[in-house]
This record gives C-alpha cells, sequence and structure tokens, in this order.
C-alpha cells in the first residue's frame, strides 16, 4: 500500500526551485510517462501506478493539488488509473499548508484482479458512486458523462491564443503615453504611435479597464531600430533592461526591449480583424467580451481570432461554459475556474457549419448563425449600457488615429458610482435582464445544435461528447 502527501510543484515553477539540472534529469526519466507541464505530485501518481501493475503494491491513496483533475495533471492521472481504477476519492477539498489556504484533491485508486479488487462500492466526496472518472466526476445511476477523452479537433486548430507575455514593465499609465502620442516625430520620421498599444489584463476585463499603455517593438525590431522611438525606448531602458539581465534565459536577457512572449502566431491571426473575442484565463464567471484589434491583449487574457457574432454567441452559451468548467481546471484560494485555447476551446464540437475553420455563415446565409447573432448582439448591447450608461460616459478619442475611443466619466459622481459597474458585479447579481438575454442566446445556440430549448446541461455535454469523439478528425 502506497499512502502519502507528495509536494505540489507547478510545471511553470520547476526550474525555478528545483534547479534546471535536476528537471532535466527529472524530464529525461520520465519522458513519454508524466508530460512535461505536469505538477510535480503527478510523478508519485505515475510512479506508484506502475508499481500497482508491476505487483507491488495493491492499493494507493495521495494527496494532490486539486488541478489533477484537468490539464497535462489530468493525462498523467489518466496514466496512473490505467488497470487501477479509483475507488474512493475526494474533489475539491481546502487545505491549510504552511498557513497558506490552498485546494485539494484526494485520490485512492487499487489494482484491478478477481482477487485485487477493493469491493463494489465506489465513493466520490462521500457518496456511493458507479464510477469515478479521472477528471474526479462520477457515473451515477447511468448519468455522469466522462469527458476525459474528448480530443483537440483540426477544425477549432489556430484560432485561440494566450495573450502577450511582456516579461517586464513595458507598461505605462495613460496619461504617459498621450504624451507620447503627441510628441513630435521621432529622429527617424516615426511616430510614437507605432510601437505603443492599449494593453489589458484580465482584472480590465472583470473590472473597470486601468487605462494602460505598453511600449511593444514587435519581435523583430533590432535594438538600434527601437532606439530610434526615443522616448518608449528610454522608458524600457530605464525599467525593463535592468530587470532582464537578471533573466536566466540567454535570449530575453540579449533580446531585453522585446517582450518575451509576443505571440506572433495571435497577431497573424487577427491580421485583418477590426476586433476579437477575449475572455480572462481565470476568472469567477466565465464571461467573452470584445476588444478592438489595436489592443494588446496581456498574458492573462484568452484571444479567439474572429469577429463574428455567431461564434461569439456560441462561446457565451451556458453549453460552452459547462464544457469549458469541466475540461479546464481551477486556481487559487478563489477556485476560479481557468481557461485555456488546448483544452477547453480547441475540444469544444461547434454546431454543423459554424466551426471556427469556416468563414462566418453571415445573418443571410445560414438562419442558425443569424438567430445566434441577432441574441449575442443584443447581450453585448445591454451590458455595455449597464457598464457604461451615456448618463454617466463620454467617449473621447485618443491624440493619435487609429486608436479606439475611451469611456471618460462626465464628473466625479461619476467616476464613483461607475467603480461599481464590473462584469464581476453583474454576473454575481444577475439580474433579470441578463438572464433573459442569456436564455434567449441559449436556445439560439440549442437550436442550431438540433437540442431541445430545455435540454440539461448533462445532456448537452453528453452530445457534445459524441460530436467530439465521431465528429471530427481529432488532432
Amino acid at each position: 500500500m502506497v499512502i502519502g502527501n507528495p509536494p505540489f510543484l507547478g510545471g511553470k515553477l520547476l526550474n525555478a526551485h528545483l534547479g534546471e539540472d535536476y528537471v532535466s534529469r527529472l524530464f529525461t526519466v520520465y519522458e513519454g510517462r508524466v508530460p512535461a507541464e505536469a505538477d510535480l505530485v503527478c510523478y508519485w501518481f505515475v510512479k506508484a501506478g506502475e508499481q500497482m501493475r508491476a505487483g507491488r503494491a495493491k492499493r494507493v491513496g495521495l494527496v494532490s493539488t486539486n488541478s489533477i483533475r484537468g490539464g497535462a495533471n489530468r493525462r498523467a492521472l489518466q496514466a496512473a488509473i490505467r488497470e487501477c481504477p479509483i475507488f474512493e476519492a475526494w474533489s475539491d477539498e481546502p487545505w491549510v499548508v504552511d498557513g497558506a489556504a490552498v485546494r485539494v484533491s484526494l485520490v485512492c485508486f487499487a489494482r484491478q484482479g478477481p482477487e485485487d479488487t477493493p469491493g463494489p462500492e465506489r465513493r466520490l466526496d462521500g457518496q456511493p458512486v458507479d464510477a469515478i472518472h479521472a477528471d474526479l466526476t462520477a457515473r451515477r445511476g447511468g448519468a455522469g458523462v466522462d469527458l476525459t477523452g474528448a480530443q483537440r479537433l483540426y477544425r477549432n486548430m489556430g484560432v485561440a491564443f494566450m495573450g502577450d507575455t511582456k516579461g517586464g514593465p513595458f507598461d505605462v499609465r495613460g496619461e504617459l503615453a498621450r504624451d507620447w502620442l503627441r510628441a513630435p516625430a521621432n529622429p527617424n520620421g516615426r511616430p510614437n504611435s507605432e510601437v505603443l498599444r492599449p494593453w489589458m489584463n484580465g482584472m480590465d476585463v472583470t473590472r473597470r479597464p486601468a487605462d494602460k499603455w505598453i511600449v511593444d517593438f514587435g519581435w523583430d525590431m533590432v535594438r538600434e531600430e527601437a532606439a530610434l522611438y526615443e522616448a518608449p525606448y528610454r522608458h524600457a531602458q530605464e525599467h525593463v533592461y535592468p530587470m532582464r539581465q537578471r533573466n536566466r534565459r540567454e535570449s530575453y536577457r540579449e533580446r531585453w526591449w522585446r517582450h518575451v512572449e509576443p505571440r506572433q502566431g495571435m497577431w497573424r491571426a487577427l491580421a485583418g480583424l477590426s476586433r476579437y473575442i477575449a475572455t480572462p484565463r481565470v476568472a469567477k464567471h466565465r464571461v467573452f467580451v470584445w476588444l478592438d484589434a489595436g489592443i494588446c491583449p496581456d498574458s492573462q487574457l484568452i484571444v479567439i481570432a474572429r469577429d463574428d457574432d455567431t461564434t461569439f454567441g456560441i462561446l457565451h452559451s451556458r453549453f460552452h461554459e459547462a464544457w469549458s468548467l469541466r475540461l479546464g481546471t481551477w486556481l487559487g484560494k478563489g477556485n476560479d475556474p481557468r481557461y485555456t485555447p488546448t483544452t477547453t476551446f480547441e475540444t469544444f464540437p461547434f454546431p454543423e457549419g459554424l466551426s471556427p475553420d469556416l468563414p462566418a455563415a453571415g445573418d443571410a446565409g445560414d438562419p442558425h448563425a443569424a438567430a445566434i447573432a441577432e441574441a449575442a448582439r443584443r447581450l453585448v448591447a445591454l451590458r455595455d449600457r449597464w457598464l457604461n450608461p451615456p448618463e454617466w460616459v463620454e467617449w473621447v478619442e485618443e491624440p493619435a488615429p487609429g486608436y479606439p475611443k475611451r469611456p471618460a466619466p462626465r464628473d466625479e459622481a461619476a467616476a464613483k458610482a461607475l467603480k461599481q459597474r464590473t462584469l464581476t458585479n453583474l454576473y454575481n447579481a444577475r439580474p433579470q435582464w441578463l438572464a433573459d438575454a442569456h436564455a434567449a442566446l441559449d436556445a439560439a445556440v440549442a437550436e442550431a445544435y438540433g437540442w431541445p430549448e430545455d435540454v440539461t446541461d448533462e445532456e448537452a455535454l453528453g452530445e457534445l461528447l459524441a460530436l467530439n469523439v465521431g465528429g471530427s478528425t481529432p488532432v
């Protein structure tokens, strides 16, 4: 029997805490057995499963981060429980480690065999179930869809991206950025607007925009060319250069004036679009918004390179939300769901004829597309009117052309009141008009799938899984 509480350490933190040499050897030993991006705890799960299949143990009980239920961690758990089904688990429990509050999963699995079966009863979160899936959901009385077999779909590839990772204090206050926009042309005869973008992160979407801009020299501009944009370059030299010289990656140190991950593929996918869909990577509510194509999205935003209302409406339906909650992971003390391009978007089967690899169907070309688009536009219009009522807000032009207008409070009273007008507060309250707008959108999306309006989330998930497995060629 194996029992333990192995250490939790996210895949992105391994090098910093364990050292590159140790991590390199770890990856070599477990290559093909544990995904490189998995949490450190996964190595104990995989090794314990191998010990059981080798006949060296019969049962395993381990404590894990609750993110074992999704992404690369779940793939490791699936490998661990092969031929060794889970017989008891607690999916999401509070835990205190060295005074820090975290969320954990407790997983018990056993070798399967005539004399090794741990008994007919399985228990999840203290309740008897028929089977426990690798995402720590269950089948009870024939109900309970196992989504762990969902595959990434070719039709959804090259559309969803993590936003830009700046890797240093390239961001500047809006007032300073506007001073630079008003300045005369640089020694090269070019304006600062060529290397300045409005910048938004997840909190700008869920709360109020913080009026931040970012210095962006792209991904191929050489230092001498960047230096010709005098004020933006000076800012990067003073604030970014010192910290990037301490970075362990040589490329980040040498090309310090560029963002560490500028997401070239994302910008290529956005070329020609006037707007794009964005959603926070981690948020209490799974909300989608429109952003102007000139806005630089931070890595805490996921970008969907589509500008049609139909795609927006499908993504903002309760069916995609239910899918993303089951296929995603959770993060932080608030246990907020995380959205990723690979597991939650690229696995999601869109209605026939409305997938992201096809041009927008258009209002006139497809009645289902038209109905979804109309419902989506109404939802956005109602939300925008609530977030920025014209009685409180005026829309102001930027000093240089080509940028979206920005909302500005009309007076101090309006500024104070607007602080409460956030998407998080709106979805916390979920007033009847918002519920009605979402219900109309959900009905239009259900119709596109050929489902009844009152289809349950569980029924919809079963239908979506069937479409995922049988309706498209997986990656």
